[in-house]
């Protein structure tokens, strides 16, 4: 399948960016995840019958209109913060996100390439852009059991519906317009035949409205424990740091679309630290691959 597609198919208009530090950075045998949407048939038995139903389709975006958010920010409740504990073992998520656009298209090969070095899961969150520019570079790494790929959205905004900003970029400005930037994306994965159930904005931060939008379509938000890289600017020593130091249960956030940071170092000095039994890597769901 070529899956070279242009923004055309998916996007209707874009939202400003302001350039920062923060901004370069950005702010499968594994389980099958169902569509909200999928049918439900009963009766399995020879010759017995067949009902066959349908979820309701989530509510439009008129269903939102007028609501005024209470919270915005990056951990309120409807964030996924932490992933499920194992008893005798330091249980930890990585994360990457892959943010694309102008200044945020690169592939850091180096990360992806210690990351199977060392046969650790992690869980890849892609914006359409990233998507755009490297179809094949995103074909790889779905096929690669050690990688669980999700949505970082389709124009990596802060998912809002008033528009709020964060770290200079221009939030969703209403509620179809963060519906947009949850299922644009989401029908792009489709196409490679991802079915993404995860999601995390650009900046990850969110309004209580919209992240009611994201539950109505049967989406979950990625939060994060610990920011191991602050947009692929941290050295290669404070993105280490902060990977040995996270807490049990921590989901990290770290980035995979600055080659020159000091990211994949810094995951390696970590890893090299974390040998053995001490550590248990698992994806976002709290699962693991279960051949590598």
């Amino acid at each position: 399948m070529d899956h070279h597609l242009t923004r055309a198919q998916f996007l209707t208009g874009a939202l400003a960016v302001a350039g920062s530090a923060l901004l370069a950075g950005c702010t499968q045998q594994r389980e099958e995840h169902s569509s909200t949407t999928s049918e439900t048939t009963t009766g399995t038995q020879p010759g017995s019958s067949t009902t066959t139903t349908t979820a309701p389709p989530p509510p439009p975006a008129e269903h939102y209109e007028g609501r005024v958010p209470r919270e915005f920010g990056l951990h309120m409740d409807g964030i996924t913060d932490n992933v499920p504990t194992t008893p005798g073992t330091t249980t930890v998520a990585l994360t990457f996100d892959a943010c694309g656009g102008p200044t945020g298209s690169g592939v850091d090969q180096g990360l992806v390439d210690t990351l199977r070095e060392f046969s650790v899961p992690a869980t890849l969150f892609l914006n359409s852009r990233w998507i755009d520019v490297h179809p094949h570079e995103t074909q790889s790494l779905i096929d690669d059991p050690l990688f669980l790929i999700h949505s970082h959205g389709t124009l990596h905004a802060p998912l809002s519906v008033t528009g709020q900003s964060a770290y200079g970029i221009a939030g969703t400005a209403d509620p179809a317009a963060a519906i947009a930037e949850i299922e644009d994306n989401r029908e792009l994965l489709r196409t490679y035949g991802v079915e993404s159930d995860w999601f995390r904005s650009g900046t990850a931060h969110y309004d209580d409205v919209a992240l009611e939008i994201a539950r109505d379509r049967g989406v979950k938000i990625a939060g994060f424990t610990v920011n191991a890289d602050y947009g692929a600017t941290s050295p290669a020593n404070q993105v280490a740091a902060a990977i040995m130091d996270a807490p049990d249960g921590a989901i990290v956030l770290a980035h995979m679309n600055q080659p020159s940071s000091g990211t994949a170092a810094g995951v390696r000095a970590a890893l090299e630290q974390m040998r053995g039994d001490t550590h248990r890597f698992v994806f976002i769901d709290g699962t693991a691959p279960t051949a590598l």
